[in-house]
Parts: structure tokens; sequence; C-alpha cells
């Protein structure tokens, strides 16, 4: 490892790199076009995102299925209009559930015991991206008495949400996951819409992906590979370089 540097440089280099070093410390995380921390959400990828990076895709969905019933992962369906799914850690899920548990402790109105509830009974036991009112509150009585309060509040954590077709049904949900699927849904929108006004609605990838989007927090590569794996856009092999169209 090479020595520090000497001399009257080396002083206010290091007094500037400490104070760089602050000013980073002090900033605050990551947020959206509306403000919501987008480090409130853990992290997660798409099933159309690892389609794009892989060719067969049966494959990819063997995998996924053999994960999700070793419990490594979770698969959630996305509430975006479209067949969108999303995948996580258990481990990054159940983190989750314990810091909002954390959060909620200090406030009296909630009961949080249920949070525990539904990490030790229902998350470890039900694989699926949904279950039924009855069999949550059968995994839930495991825990202690369930009563409505307590559905009320994992649906406003945002850990399940009430099907539109069959309310006695609920989706797993990814908590604050909101702003998320909006800026989804507009960058996808912003995407297309760039590509669809171009005189070959085409442009080489290299240059696309420098390219930032207006109305999505998330950057560009991550619409590309989304939009690439969901069969929007298409890429081909040139001399020059990866095509989308």
């Amino acid at each position: 490892m090479d020595n520090p540097a000497s001399g009257p440089g080396a002083s206010s280099s290091s007094s500037r790199k400490r104070r760089e070093r602050d000013e980073q410390e002090e900033t605050p995380p990551d947020t959206d076009a509306t403000g919501h921390s987008l480090s409130l959400v853990q992290p997660f990828i798409l099933q159309s995102q690892l389609y794009s990076s892989v060719d067969d895709r049966t494959q990819v969905d063997r995998e996924l299925e053999s994960l999700r019933r070793e419990k490594v992962l979770r698969i959630f369906k996305l509430n975006t209009g479209q067949d969108d799914h999303a995948i996580m850690f258990v481990d990054d899920y159940l983190n989750q559930i314990e810091r909002i548990s954390k959060r909620m402790e200090g406030k009296k109105q909630y009961d949080v015991a249920v949070l525990e509830w539904f990490k030790i009974y229902v998350i470890c036991s039900k694989l699926d991206p949904s279950i039924g009112h009855e069999e949550l509150c059968t995994l839930l009585s495991m825990g202690g008495k369930v009563k409505d309060d307590h559905i009320t509040l994992l649906i406003n954590a945002g850990f399940l949400t009430r099907q539109l077709i069959d309310p006695t049904m609920y989706w797993f949900t990814i908590p604050n996951i909101g702003s998320v699927l909006k800026g989804l849904s507009q960058g996808r929108k912003e995407l297309l819409s760039f590509l669809n006004r171009r005189k070959y609605k085409e442009m080489m990838l290299a240059p696309l992906e420098k390219k930032r989007l207006r109305l999505s927090p998330m950057d560009m590569r991550f619409h590309l590979r989304d939009l690439i794996g969901s069969g929007h856009l298409k890429t081909a092999k040139t001399p020059s370089g990866l095509l989308v169209r």
C-alpha cells in the first residue's frame, strides 16, 4: 500500500475528504419524486428482469419454483394492472416485518404482536402469493386470539391487500412499494414513448442506458431489463453493439 502524501497539500486534501464524507453521511436516503424514501423498500427484482438475461425462461421458472419451495425466495403479484411479479429473499422480507414492527412498537394504538404471528406462522408456512381469510386467521391464531383489528393492521402496514375479484382472498404485498410501482408504470410509458418517437423506433443500447427518465426514480437499466424481459422491447446484435427496438 502506498504511503500517504505529506506536505501542506496533504492536510487540506485530508480535510476536504473528511468534509465530503461528512456531507455524504448527512445526505438523506434516496427519495422518489413524491419525497418518499426508496430505502424503506427492501431489495427485489422483477421476474421480467430475470427473463431479460437468459434464453430459457422455463429453466428460470423451474429454479424460482425450487427456491420458493425451499423458502429462500418469495414471489409477489404486483398491483400494476399487468402480470407483474416481484421476487424477494425471504430473509429480506422478514427483516422488513421486523423493522416495521419496531417502528410501530412506540405507538400504543397498535397491537404489534400480530406482526410476530404473521412472521412466524404465516410467512414461514404459506409460500403462495395469496391466502384466504379463513386460512390466514387459522395460522395467526397459533400465536393468539385473532381480531378484525389485527387483519386491518396487516393491510395498513402494507403486508396484505384484498383481491378485487374475491374480497375473502388477500395478496401478500411488499410494504412501501406504492411509489416504486408508480415509477415502474410511468418509466415504462416514458421509455416506450421515447423509442416510438424515434425515426426507426430503435436506438443503440449503450447510449440509451445513459439516458435519464424524468418520471421514474429507477435508472434506465432497470426499465430496459424489465421491458426486454417482458417482450415489449427486442434486442438485435449489430457490428456496433446491441440495438434496442
